[in-house]
């Protein structure tokens, strides 16, 4: 058996979720929300099962949906895609697993920004090259132009980019796009561009696709997700967005991983995105008024919250909150005792993680986010 696979760990979000369920904790810990759908696009899904085709999709996608997601770049950024610049995959990971398996090759080295996505770097390393971490520092959580050129050596072939960032929220400012643009043309490298959450904004605030920048439309490959922005993370819909040359070296490892998605799903997010666009500001509305009712609900139990501008998650500070044990501990301890499942940020990077911090998805129902604070409450009593 290879033993890449042998020595890794379960993710930390399986384990957390599995006790969650054994032990009948509120889950806070995996990242999916149980409202925020719109119902329209589950007919279409259901209509489409019914009625149209149900057996292999073409392997890049209904030519459908990959105009649709051409149409919705082009209104909501004023960005020009054609469709050949598409590739429809099973969900955002297999799109980020897609694009590394194309734009590296054994001996290479990739730099991610850590906290960062727990399947960067396994797939990395399945790809034959080695992951460089560099650090991003709580609370402001800021791109360094400095760290990037301390990570950089003659091996470095990409850059995975999050933005908006999982698990810390943040929506990097214009300043930090422009170092992440100037350093990769600078060193010539590709970036994979993972930009799942780019419609999940709490604050009102724009977001601006890295390709856009000048320079970047023919280096950049990003990776989007229907689950993302129509709450449905189980349907696994995503997509990959690059120039044409590169969308087809995708795709052509995308063929072998998948092949192809639900031919059903594909037709209604194709639907979902043509007509959607009116569902969008609610949606951000719902998940603004679920992150105020969880962030005010922690505070009041003494908690310091990292305050997100976007995605489903929240960051506590346990250290600043006045608890002396590390985030692991922390989190063991909540599910098995206070019954609330959060996710430890030290398990989103490998070298000196941070160990102070834990993640909480607030995309949850009312009742669910006052169970979880009850739960993080006494989770803080145990502690005092």
């Amino acid at each position: 058996m290879n033993p890449l696979y042998e020595t890794m760990d379960v993710s930390v979000f399986e384990r957390m979720s599995l006790a969650a369920a054994k032990l009948g904790a509120v889950n806070l810990g995996q990242g999916f929300p149980d409202f925020g759908w719109p119902n329209a696009i589950l007919d279409a899904a259901a209509e489409a099962l019914k009625t149209g085709s149900n057996q292999y999709a073409p392997s890049r996608g209904l030519p459908k949906l990959r105009e649709a997601i051409a149409s919705h770049y082009g209104r909501h950024y004023g960005e020009r895609l054609h469709p050949d610049q598409i590739c429809v995959t099973s969900g955002a990971t297999e799109a980020l697993g897609a694009m590394i398996l194309a734009a590296v090759e054994p001996g290479d080295e990739v730099i991610i920004f850590t906290p960062a996505y727990d399947s960067y770097a396994p797939t990395i390393r399945r790809a034959g090259a080695t992951p460089r971490e560099v650090a991003l520092t709580s609370p402001e959580w800021r791109i360094d132009a400095d760290a990037l050129e301390a990570a950089v050596t003659d091996r470095t072939k990409a850059i995975i980019f999050n933005n908006p960032h999982n698990p810390t929220g943040r929506l990097f400012a214009a300043d930090e796009l422009q170092i992440v643009a100037d350093f990769a043309i600078r060193h010539d490298l590709t970036v994979i561009s993972d930009e799942v959450w780019e419609h999940v904004l709490l604050h009102g605030d724009r977001f601006t696709p890295l390709a856009m920048l000048p320079g970047m439309a023919d280096r950049t490959l990003k990776a989007g997700s229907a689950g993302k922005i129509f709450s449905l993370t189980g349907w696994k819909v995503g997509w990959i967005v690059a120039s044409p040359a590169n969308a087809a070296i995708a795709a052509r490892a995308h063929q072998f991983l998948t092949f192809s998605t639900a031919p059903n799903l594909q037709s209604a997010v194709a639907y979902g995105l043509t007509e959607g666009d009116a569902w969008i500001e609610p949606m951000r509305e719902r998940f603004s008024r679920a992150l105020n009712r969880m962030s005010e609900g922690l505070r009041q139990a003494g908690y310091v919250v990292l305050e997100p501008a976007s995605t489903y998650f929240l960051c506590v500070d346990l250290e600043a909150s006045g608890i002396e044990v590390d985030d692991e501990t922390f989190a063991n301890a909540a599910v098995e005792r206070a019954g609330v499942a959060t996710i430890p940020v030290s398990a989103f990077a490998e070298d000196n993680p941070s160990r102070h911090l834990v993640r909480l998805c607030f995309a949850k129902r009312d009742e669910t986010i006052d169970a979880g604070v009850q739960a993080m409450t006494r989770a803080r009593e145990l502690f005092a």
